[in-house]
């Protein structure tokens, strides 16, 4: 693309003044540089601008670089020095025909290059300049890394000595973890995790092999496997990092690290287990700025937020949230203690432990080898002045005793349980020692959760699902053929999973009288959901219709995170 053709073209649209194009290319004759980076540098059209000018004016499609995560076996198909020389970055693979970013998509002669290069069909996209040189910071550096270390590591004969018998010298176990490569292997594990958005990250060893893997919108996917021998150095590294005992390896212990990276602090919390073949390291990120605060934003149904606000607006009472591990519960108390986190609000949390900071908030780490579990920390609490109190969990009776009698005297408590649905945390609750009069009395809500994954915005397409399909589903059949299904089919810009991004499915129960007169007769939990239901509870499974109706997740999502009603 010539730099006075580009010029021109701007000027004829009206994105640039004569003036600014003639000090454009005065600057652009000093510098070297495109005439449209010079124009960004002196800021008289913006990067996102010129790039939608540029595809439009080539009819090629634009590509967010910033959004994709590029896989190793593509970002490697066109060398470092060749996308450094032409500014060009390989993102997709599809058949034959690779996707390429460039900021100059009209350079014919580079398109030709990479073609006789790669011996692919090239499928040029337009990014922004910018968006290039980090993408290829970011990727073939992290390319490049991973290669060197795993290179080392297979030559490093220091470390196989800590594999030579369980009973390690100490000292050869932190000789060993301290050693460049395994500290390099580490950190690209740590790094790939936050660049791939992962929540988990899980090291394990078995008779002979060892593999990491992470779990990405609830899916875990292996990522590498390093050598064998290296074992024990990366749990010791891990364990270090963490302020863990290395010498202790018969007993599971918890830890945390905290690293800043691309300028953000980033929270590890690590647990590790000895297994049949050695330790294995589990280690959770807790990003803050990923943390979705907005209760708007979670995925509930419009009563559904209704009556949740409502019953976290009221001056006393219990709010219950239910679920397994991983569903979401934590946010969405974290997203309500924000809403409700005012400078007149005395607010004070007990969890085990706490996952984010927030400002303003109390927050305390139960030790149960010290006697600080949720109850006492929770008697402490009503010493303290509360006006709302949020237990990381009830457990047991003690505990259940204590948030209720709070719940009755005055002040908002609101935690988790471990139950499949709303219903049948009444029974929970009983089946703790808890009389039914004050599960009655002190529950305002009760709310169950899950976590579905989101159909790819970027790869979205119709599916035709049989009409059977959707009535063993639990679709009206009114319902059939007034709403579209899509499915994903896989791109670059979520690995070819066709999801990207999680969303939560509510089941909301309010405590209406009618509910609190079933719970005083001792109703089992299939009748209180028949109540509720009756009384305008969406249950998970039809909170998760009402998604895939609205085009935000599958078929396949529904039924693996809900039962049928």
């Amino acid at each position: 693309m010539s730099t006075k053709k580009i010029g021109e073209l701007l000027l004829q649209e009206g994105l640039i003044s004569q003036e600014q194009l003639s000090r454009a290319l005065e600057d652009q004759s000093q510098s070297g540089e495109r005439v449209g980076a010079a124009l960004i540098k002196l800021g008289y059209i913006g990067e996102d601008v010129l790039a939608e000018f540029i595809a439009r004016q080539f009819h090629v499609p634009q590509v967010n670089l910033s959004k994709l995560t590029i896989p190793r076996e593509v970002i490697t198909i066109i060398p470092l020095d060749i996308s450094q020389k032409y500014q060009a970055v390989p993102f997709g693979l599809m058949g034959n025909t690779l996707n390429v970013a460039m900021a100059d998509p009209g350079n014919l002669f580079v398109v030709d290059d990479i073609r006789f290069l790669t011996r692919k069909s090239i499928q040029i996209h337009v990014a922004s300049e910018s968006i290039i040189k980090k993408t290829i910071a970011q990727f073939y550096a992290a390319d490049e890394s991973i290669d060197d270390v795993l290179g080392m590591l297979r030559d490093e004969v220091d470390v196989d000595v800590v594999e030579a018998a369980e009973d390690v010298d100490l000292s050869f176990l932190e000789d060993a973890a301290e050693q460049a490569p395994v500290v390099k292997l580490v950190n690209h594990v740590l790094m790939d995790a936050i660049r791939k958005q992962a929540s988990d990250i899980h090291v394990e060893p078995y008779e002979k092999a060892l593999r990491v893997r992470l779990r990405i919108d609830g899916v875990l996917y292996e990522t590498m496997k390093p050598p064998y021998a290296l074992k024990n150095a990366l749990v010791s590294r891990l364990k270090i990092m963490s302020r863990l005992d290395i010498s202790e390896r018969r007993l599971p212990q918890d830890g945390r690290i905290k690293l800043k990276a691309k300028g953000r602090e980033m929270d590890f919390r690590v647990s590790v287990l000895p297994t049949l073949f050695g330790e294995k390291v589990v280690l959770r990120l807790l990003d803050k700025s990923n943390l979705q605060l907005d209760m708007t934003k979670l995925g509930f149904e419009t009563n559904q937020y209704k009556d949740f606000r409502e019953a976290i607006y009221s001056p006393y009472g219990m709010v219950l949230v239910t679920g397994p591990t991983g569903s979401g519960k934590t946010t969405t108390l974290y997203s309500a203690l924000s809403e409700l986190n005012k400078s007149s609000q005395n607010i004070s949390t007990v969890e085990d432990p706490v996952e984010f900071n927030l400002h303003g908030i109390n927050q305390v780490n139960i030790h149960e080898t010290i006697g600080l579990n949720f109850a006492a920390a929770l008697r402490s609490f009503l010493r303290q002045d509360p006006d709302i109190i949020m237990l990381g969990e009830i457990r047991d009776f003690e505990t259940a005793e204590v948030a209720i009698k709070a719940a009755l005297t005055g002040h908002l408590v609101l935690s988790t349980l471990h139950t499949n649905d709303a219903p049948s945390t009444i029974n929970r609750m009983l089946n703790m020692g808890v009389e039914s009069f004050l599960v009655a009395s002190a529950v305002n809500l009760i709310l169950a959760q899950r976590l579905v994954r989101r159909v790819c915005s970027e790869c979205k397409m119709e599916e035709d699902t049989p009409p059977e399909v959707l009535l063993d589903l639990g679709v009206a059949e009114d319902e059939l053929g007034t709403f579209t299904n899509y499915v994903g089919r896989g791109c670059p810009v979520c690995n070819g999973t066709g999801y990207r991004g999680r969303v939560a499915l509510y089941e909301v129960m309010p405590m209406h009288e009618q509910i609190r007169e079933l719970v005083l007769l001792g109703a089992s939990a299939a009748e209180i959901k028949k109540e509720s239901i009756r009384l305008g509870m969406l249950t998970l499974r039809r909170s998760g219709i009402n998604k895939m109706m609205q085009g935000v997740t599958t078929v396949e999502e529904v039924i693996r995170a809900s039962a049928k009603d």
